[in-house]
């Protein structure tokens, strides 16, 4: 499917993966929205684009936030054709450390922030049945570890959503959704760490084998440039040295 002119909205822009994916959708000449939290990064960002870029504030915990974002969003664009939830947060912790509130924070950006996106997207994607919606997820929703119970029921739950989007919106709607799971990507998702126990336990340094971020953008425009007729549902990405 050609891209070119194709509206694309992605959240968390300003970070090592969002920022990739946007690049690679410039290249196949979309026109992008791009939202954070902190508008500055992407600001710099824009700078490296060639086609149209609108910047808008969004912080994906905040229902209000999200609505006035999508409508300064929709008052520029009578569609939505894209929508990419990559905004999220990864502050790893032991259960037994009692951090509530990292917990609780953790399920608030990952989880409801996709549902406030999906709330603000859909009725465009209804009236025009098409769309397409991927969220980045994360290989750790089916590859449990200790320490990471509550960022990987997140993303547990990103994918069962995916699954549960496409059921409901594909066939009425003629909306795709897609689930993309990486393995270890090399960004700054693990300074959110704050548990001290966990970070002497892990090892995070050294020849630790990582994707970049611009292999997940690869794989967005992939599933993107399929047919209309084919939705990619699935893409998990591992480095190459990880089983």
């Amino acid at each position: 499917m050609d891209l070119k002119n194709k509206v694309a909205i992605i959240t968390g822009a300003n970070g090592g993966i969002g920022s990739a994916i946007a690049k690679k959708l410039d290249e196949n000449g979309c026109r992008l929205i791009l939202t954070a939290r902190d508008t500055a990064d992407l600001k710099h960002l824009q700078k490296q684009l060639n086609n149209t870029v609108q910047i808008i504030e969004m912080d994906v915990s905040s229902n209000t936030s999200v609505e006035n974002a999508f409508k300064q969003i929709l008052e520029k664009n009578p569609t939505v054709d894209i929508l990419i939830n990559v905004a999220g947060v990864m502050p790893l912790t032991y259960l037994k450390n009692l951090h509530l509130e990292e917990w609780l924070n953790t399920i608030e950006v990952n989880v409801k922030g996709i549902l406030r996106t999906l709330h603000g997207a859909l009725p465009s994607m209804k009236s025009q049945k098409s769309g397409h919606i991927v969220n980045i997820a994360s290989v750790d929703g089916k590859e449990l570890y200790e320490g990471g119970a509550i960022y990987g029921a997140s993303k547990a739950a990103i994918i069962a959503l995916s699954k549960a989007m496409r059921m409901e919106l594909s066939p009425e709607f003629n909306i795709k959704v897609t689930s993309i799971e990486p393995g270890t990507v090399n960004t700054d998702l693990r300074e959110d760490i704050t548990d001290k126990e966990l970070l002497d336990d892990k090892d995070y340094g050294g020849d630790e084998p990582m994707l970049n971020p611009e292999d997940i953008a690869r794989a967005v425009i992939f599933a993107l440039s399929e047919p209309d007729h084919v939705n990619i549902n699935e893409i998990l990405i591992k480095p190459t040295g990880k089983s």
